[in-house]
């Protein structure tokens, strides 16, 4: 049964603590990919909590481009955004798409036929994916699924996933007509696509997910609305549908009255529904053994 580490404390020091107790070290160039937060966001992970633990892993910080009409759509106004939000104050920012793309396979599933990545994803030997637990206004809630699909696409690669494969023009994907399950079911075949393209090369990734700021709405979200219930806390694992599927278990075994409001979001975009799905597509497991450290 997969391992799914547990700290409830948020400090700088606890995130170091739970990547040790992973067990992996990583070594060589490692991108941290983390959700610069859109401008006007308020939820995204800052600074003075992450910071000691990329610049302990000598990481950078890697993202693309968003395939919405925001302040992150082009590398320039992109890399304004993640200078403002105090990214570039404790390490390089890298917008992976700001040269291209690269297209990986996608070897099952029924709406992707390939994924598109940013095409400095190549330049790196290990990865950690940083999430920050919320919820989402199109996926239902956001996590390490979420963050390793659409965070890793490159701004047509969100397209394509957005258009559950019918499109790669960001100017196209929105007015795709698709049923909701199908595009939750994209983001999880676009996650395990990454998952397998590292997996094929033995470079490994690792999962870590911060539950603090807990809001119905995502970093991507200009008008983020503000936290709906209490801090939960970290996890990790090195298998996201675990990590993810510990997020929403602390979810709904939590007593805050708050916790309502994001359940309600969650599953009236069936956001939970990715995990089964996840599962069978061979990327994790959905049951799990939770160590508190």
């Amino acid at each position: 049964m997969t391992k799914v580490y547990y700290s409830k404390e948020i400090t700088p020091e606890a995130l170091k603590k739970i990547y040790n107790a992973l067990g992996v070290k990583l070594t060589g160039k490692i991108g941290i990919k983390v959700s610069t937060g859109e401008r006007g966001a308020k939820g995204y992970l800052k600074a003075d909590l992450i910071g000691p633990f990329v610049q302990f892993l000598n990481g950078t910080i890697v993202e693309c481009n968003t395939a919405y009409g925001g302040a992150r759509n082009t590398v320039k106004d992109h890399m304004e955004v993640a200078k403002e939000h105090g990214f570039t104050s404790f390490a390089e920012v890298d917008i992976m798409d700001a040269d291209g793309e690269i297209k990986i396979p996608v070897h099952k599933g029924k709406h992707l036929k390939y994924d598109l990545l940013g095409s400095h994803f190549d330049n790196y030997d290990a990865f950690v994916n940083l999430a920050h637990g919320k919820g989402h206004l199109m996926g239902g809630f956001g996590a390490n699924l979420k963050n390793q699909s659409i965070g890793f696409a490159s701004r047509n690669g969100k397209a394509y996933i957005h258009s559950c494969g019918q499109t790669e023009d960001p100017a196209e994907c929105w007015q795709s007509e698709h049923k909701q399950i199908d595009f939750i079911e994209s983001m999880a075949e676009a996650a395990t696509a990454v998952a397998d393209y590292l997996n094929a090369q033995n470079k490994p990734i690792i999962y870590i997910t911060i539950m603090n700021a807990l809001s119905t709405s995502c970093d991507c979200d200009a008008n983020q609305d503000d936290p709906v219930m209490e801090d939960l806390g970290i996890v990790a694992s090195l298998d996201p549908v675990a990590n993810d599927q510990a997020f929403i278990d602390m979810i709904w075994a939590s007593k805050d009255p708050g916790a309502k409001k994001l359940k309600e979001r969650i599953d009236s975009r069936l956001g939970r529904e990715i995990l089964p799905y996840a599962e069978m597509l061979g990327l994790g497991e959905t049951k799990y053994e939770l160590t508190r450290i």
